[in-house]
């Protein structure tokens, strides 16, 4: 599987010593030395070195003279030194020391750690899928178990209606789920439709004959039945602001927590025709909050307080007009409705 380095996040922080006003950017408690260790990801190591784990790419674009990027692993030992008063990082590996660099290439990384917690979001990445409303409602169903089953599981017959003439050989077995509805418009942005298994097709017709080969759940008649997908999702990549000026609300947060905390996964109204895309941090600020001004008369006595940032989240999944993103750093408890902007 294709991946980015997570040396070109490590890397960029060499920069750091370039100018006084980057400086900053180091924590003042940062290690002089620290060993990666399995199960790191992208963001832990850089938070040891830097205020805001995400700072890279501005130094980054102040130095493009820097290249030669190195992978990171587990062992690997990264090292803060001053270099004619100037900080430097170093890895050591086998031995041998290699500067890092912040340039980005492509490579097979199997064994490289990831930018983000991938146990936080795996289940958003294994069939789980936020579609229009209107696809689900067109799209094949279970009419019925095979050998009379009202519940259906791994292994068992079921047969299908509305399939295409020449059908997929794989599809998802989904369940309509959550609705997410735009809280500023009133849109139905997506819906979720969450996979309960899988299956392939026996015979084509009116009804299909198809065969459960993984469910996670009951199959019932009624759910539906989507194409397989062959999405690939990459591991790493580089955590940035975005570009375009973004703010929206959170819509949703999943598996029904009320509350929300650091690696809770939220569904946001904004999407790629708002200029999202995968690795994009945004704030997490409080809900606008309305108070009483005691002393205040007539139109005036509701004053609306300074949002207060509350965490930070990264865009993981996008799509046209609405995104899924993970929280990566919560300062207190956060709550659906409150709102998303650039860092």
């Amino acid at each position: 599987m294709l991946k980015h380095t997570l040396a070109w996040a490590l890397g960029a922080l060499i920069a750091a010593g370039t100018a006084s006003a980057d400086e900053s950017m180091l924590r003042d408690d940062h290690p002089q030395r620290y060993t990666v260790q399995p199960g790191d990801t992208l963001w832990d190591i850089s938070d040891r070195f830097l205020t805001e784990p995400w700072y890279w790419p501005e130094i980054w674009h102040e130095n493009p003279e820097i290249d030669n990027p190195h992978l990171i692993y587990p062992g690997d030992v990264i090292r803060l030194t001053l270099v004619d008063g100037e900080p430097r990082l170093t890895v050591e590996r086998g031995g041998g020391t290699v500067k890092l660099s912040p340039e980005v290439r492509v490579e097979e990384l199997d064994d490289a750690v990831a930018t983000i917690p991938l146990g936080a979001i795996r289940p958003f990445l294994t069939g789980d899928r936020v579609v229009d409303p209107g696809v689900l409602e067109d799209a094949p169903y279970v009419v019925a178990g095979g050998d009379e089953r009202v519940m259906s599981a791994a292994g068992d017959r079921v047969y299908a209606r509305g399939m295409p003439g020449d059908p997929a050989e794989d599809w998802d077995v989904v369940r309509r789920e959550e609705a997410f509805v735009d809280p500023e418009t009133g849109d139905t942005l997506g819906v979720l439709a969450r996979r309960i298994g899988t299956s392939g097709i026996e015979a084509s017709g009116d009804p299909a004959t198809l065969r459960l080969a993984e469910v996670n759940r009951e199959v019932l008649a009624g759910d539906r039945l989507l194409e397989r997908l062959d999405s690939e999702f990459r591991s790493h990549f580089t955590p940035r602001a975005p570009d375009a000026n973004v703010r929206g609300v959170i819509m949703s947060v999943m598996d029904g927590v009320n509350q929300i905390g650091q690696f809770d996964v939220v569904a946001i109204n904004r999407g790629t025709s708002d200029g999202l895309a995968v690795g994009h941090v945004l704030a997490i600020d409080e809900k606008p909050r309305t108070v009483d001004d005691p002393y205040a008369k007539g139109d005036e006595e509701a004053v609306t307080l300074p949002p207060e940032k509350q965490g930070e989240l990264v865009v993981f999944r996008t799509f046209d007009r609405m995104s899924l993103g993970l929280v990566m750093e919560a300062t207190r408890a956060m709550a659906v409705g409150d709102t998303v902007r650039n860092p």
